[in-house]
């Protein structure tokens, strides 16, 4: 993300950098792709996984 995007130039205000990070992460980081850190599965997947293990804090 630092090279791909926040060098890529001057940024006016801090709200263009955030919406521009939350695009680029949307977009261009790849969920699907298995991560060695969280057990070789991927990011969506393990999210899913800790969702429906973590007691929802809403009752």
């Amino acid at each position: 993300m630092q090279v791909e995007l926040l060098n890529s130039r001057r940024w006016a205000t801090t709200f263009e950098l955030v919406v521009a990070m939350a695009n680029w992460i949307d977009t261009f980081y790849n969920t699907d792709r298995v991560h060695s850190y969280i057990g070789n599965i991927s990011p969506d997947h393990y999210e899913a996984l800790w969702a429906s293990t973590t007691p929802s804090q809403l009752q």
